[in-house]
Protein backbone atom coordinates (compact mmCIF):
# COMPACT_ATOMS: atom_id res chain seq x y z
CA UNK A 1 0.00 0.00 0.00
CA UNK A 2 1.11 3.47 -1.13
CA UNK A 3 1.17 6.02 1.97
CA UNK A 4 2.15 9.87 1.70
CA UNK A 5 4.40 11.21 4.64
CA UNK A 6 4.14 14.93 5.00
CA UNK A 7 6.07 16.24 7.20
CA UNK A 8 5.68 19.55 9.01
CA UNK A 9 7.62 22.14 11.15
CA UNK A 10 8.42 25.41 12.28
CA UNK A 11 10.42 26.38 8.87
CA UNK A 12 11.23 29.72 10.75
CA UNK A 13 13.29 27.29 13.34
CA UNK A 14 14.87 24.77 10.22
CA UNK A 15 16.18 27.41 7.81
CA UNK A 16 17.44 29.18 10.49
CA UNK A 17 19.82 26.34 11.16
CA UNK A 18 23.50 26.56 11.15
CA UNK A 19 25.16 24.64 7.77
CA UNK A 20 26.48 22.37 10.63
CA UNK A 21 23.25 21.45 12.20
CA UNK A 22 21.45 21.41 8.91
CA UNK A 23 23.84 18.67 7.39
CA UNK A 24 23.83 16.61 10.74
CA UNK A 25 19.81 16.60 10.69
CA UNK A 26 19.46 15.36 6.61
CA UNK A 27 22.57 12.87 7.64
CA UNK A 28 20.08 11.69 10.57
CA UNK A 29 17.39 11.03 7.64
CA UNK A 30 19.35 9.48 5.20
CA UNK A 31 20.50 6.90 6.88
CA UNK A 32 17.10 6.55 8.20
CA UNK A 33 15.99 6.77 4.66
CA UNK A 34 18.73 4.37 2.91
CA UNK A 35 17.54 1.97 5.84
CA UNK A 36 14.05 2.00 4.64
CA UNK A 37 15.34 2.01 0.91
CA UNK A 38 17.51 -1.10 1.28
CA UNK A 39 13.69 -2.81 3.23
CA UNK A 40 12.20 -2.05 -0.12
CA UNK A 41 9.90 0.93 1.30
CA UNK A 42 11.11 4.48 0.17
CA UNK A 43 9.93 5.76 -2.62
CA UNK A 44 10.86 9.38 -3.62
CA UNK A 45 11.58 12.38 -0.76
CA UNK A 46 11.22 15.77 -1.37
CA UNK A 47 12.41 18.84 0.43
CA UNK A 48 10.57 22.18 -0.66
CA UNK A 49 12.45 25.55 -0.23
CA UNK A 50 10.71 28.04 2.27
CA UNK A 51 7.17 29.47 1.90
CA UNK A 52 8.71 32.63 1.02
CA UNK A 53 9.29 30.88 -2.28
CA UNK A 54 5.94 29.61 -2.92
CA UNK A 55 3.61 31.46 -5.07
CA UNK A 56 -0.58 30.82 -4.56
CA UNK A 57 -2.61 30.11 -7.35
CA UNK A 58 -6.50 30.30 -7.02
CA UNK A 59 -9.72 31.13 -8.91
CA UNK A 60 -11.73 33.58 -6.58
CA UNK A 61 -15.19 34.44 -8.81
CA UNK A 62 -13.86 32.74 -11.34
CA UNK A 63 -10.62 35.10 -12.26
CA UNK A 64 -7.22 33.92 -11.54
CA UNK A 65 -5.51 35.27 -8.54
CA UNK A 66 -1.62 34.69 -7.74
CA UNK A 67 -0.15 35.38 -4.98
CA UNK A 68 3.58 35.55 -3.10
CA UNK A 69 3.91 32.81 -0.38
CA UNK A 70 1.40 30.16 1.11
CA UNK A 71 -2.45 31.20 1.21
CA UNK A 72 -2.40 29.30 5.26
CA UNK A 73 -1.28 31.14 8.11
CA UNK A 74 0.15 28.49 10.65
CA UNK A 75 2.71 28.00 12.82
CA UNK A 76 4.08 24.93 11.24
CA UNK A 77 4.72 24.58 7.24
CA UNK A 78 4.71 21.85 4.96
CA UNK A 79 8.86 21.33 4.32
CA UNK A 80 8.31 18.02 2.32
CA UNK A 81 6.95 14.67 1.82
CA UNK A 82 7.73 10.93 1.61
CA UNK A 83 6.39 8.31 -0.66
CA UNK A 84 6.80 4.98 1.01
CA UNK A 85 5.22 1.08 0.06
CA UNK A 86 4.49 -0.43 2.86
CA UNK A 87 2.19 -3.50 4.18
CA UNK A 88 -0.23 -1.72 5.93
CA UNK A 89 -0.42 1.56 8.64
CA UNK A 90 1.40 -0.12 11.24
CA UNK A 91 4.22 -0.36 8.93
CA UNK A 92 4.22 3.36 7.89
CA UNK A 93 3.97 4.10 11.61
CA UNK A 94 7.13 1.84 11.86
CA UNK A 95 8.81 4.04 8.99
CA UNK A 96 7.79 7.14 10.81
CA UNK A 97 8.97 6.52 13.59
CA UNK A 98 12.53 5.94 12.53
CA UNK A 99 11.90 9.50 10.88
CA UNK A 100 10.84 11.39 13.73
CA UNK A 101 13.95 10.14 16.04
CA UNK A 102 16.23 11.58 12.81
CA UNK A 103 14.35 15.19 12.76
CA UNK A 104 12.76 15.39 16.49
CA UNK A 105 10.33 18.08 16.28
CA UNK A 106 8.51 17.69 12.60
CA UNK A 107 5.18 16.50 12.53
CA UNK A 108 4.08 13.39 10.12
CA UNK A 109 0.78 13.24 8.31
CA UNK A 110 0.22 9.58 7.17
CA UNK A 111 -2.13 9.38 4.47
CA UNK A 112 -3.07 6.92 2.30
CA UNK A 113 -2.44 7.56 -1.50
CA UNK A 114 -3.87 6.24 -4.59
CA UNK A 115 -1.67 6.36 -7.98
CA UNK A 116 -4.01 8.46 -9.97
CA UNK A 117 -1.71 9.12 -12.91
CA UNK A 118 1.36 7.10 -13.49
CA UNK A 119 4.97 9.28 -14.37
CA UNK A 120 4.57 9.41 -18.39
CA UNK A 121 7.27 11.37 -19.02
CA UNK A 122 9.67 8.65 -20.27
CA UNK A 123 6.77 7.46 -22.97
CA UNK A 124 5.85 10.57 -23.79
CA UNK A 125 8.69 11.56 -26.06
CA UNK A 126 8.52 8.01 -27.95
Amino acid sequence: MLYAVICYNDEDIVWSWSKEQDEAVMGRLRAAIDRQITAGKMGPSLRLLPTTAATTFRKVQGEPLVVDGPFAETKEQLLGFYIIDVRDLEDALGVVRELSDANPGSTYEIRPIALYLPDRRATASE
